[in-house]
């Protein structure tokens, strides 16, 4: 019989990462308004404000999400808007809190996508792309089938249009490459060691954004289903 898929909650889903060795932004959950300003204090302002749900997928067409936020007077608000608004539309799911996530920021931060997805014949594939207009518009992306190599991650990195992007344009300096690849490899890691095990079986991962600069690697919006 088969299984049906489930959407990981989201601070389940940023603690698979971080246990496999994947850095992912700070974040912390509040189900309370209070608490959500105690939060603030710890991952600090400007902030990210998004509703945390495992029946929630689209969270930017519910309005259940609000990048930047500045101070404590709008996170306040904010997070009256996006309660309201994750209830009136999702009436019957399973609201767990509001996810308040420090704002990755930085003048030589680029933004990819990383996805990946079960597939019948293959099994599990990994997916890299920019972030952007570049995935949603020019479908600039490349393919690996797990467990990938460090020369396959090389290969996927090379491979897009969008490569002079990540090694720098417009006096951006290159990104931390070894950092990327370092991470591609431990989610191509993490989807193999999970096939094995099917009851957590990987069906569909969508990391987006993650961020790159010259320094580091950071998960910063992640989806899993199993």
């Amino acid at each position: 019989m088969k299984r049906a898929m489930r959407k990981m909650d989201d601070m389940e889903a940023a603690e698979l990462l971080r246990s496999h060795g994947i850095p992912v932004a700070r974040q912390l959950l509040a189900r309370t308004e209070s608490e959500a300003v105690a939060a603030a204090k710890k991952t600090g302002y400007p902030l990210v404000l998004k509703i945390s749900s495992p029946d929630i997928i689209h969270k930017t067409d519910l309005g259940a999400i609000k990048v930047g936020v500045e101070d404590v007077f709008e996170l306040r608000k904010e997070f009256k808007r996006i309660m309201r608004n994750a209830k009136r539309h999702s009436k019957h799911a399973d609201i767990r809190g509001v996810i308040v996530q420090e704002m990755v920021s930085g003048p030589q931060l680029r933004e990819v996508i990383v996805g990946g997805k079960r597939d019948p014949q293959f099994g599990p594939v990994l997916m890299f792309g920019l972030g952007g207009i570049f995935v949603e518009v020019m479908k600039d992306v490349s393919f690996g089938i797990v467990p990938v190599q460090r020369h396959d991650i090389k290969r996927m990195v090379s491979g897009i249009k969008g490569y002079k992007v990540l090694k720098g344009a417009r006096g951006q300096r290159p990104i931390n490459f070894r950092a990327l690849e370092g991470c591609l490899l431990s989610i191509s890691r993490m989807m193999w060691k999970l096939e094995k095990k099917k009851s957590t079986r990987i069906r569909e991962l969508d990391i987006n954004p993650l961020f790159v600069d010259d320094k580091r690697c950071i998960a910063a919006d992640i989806r899993i289903f199993v």
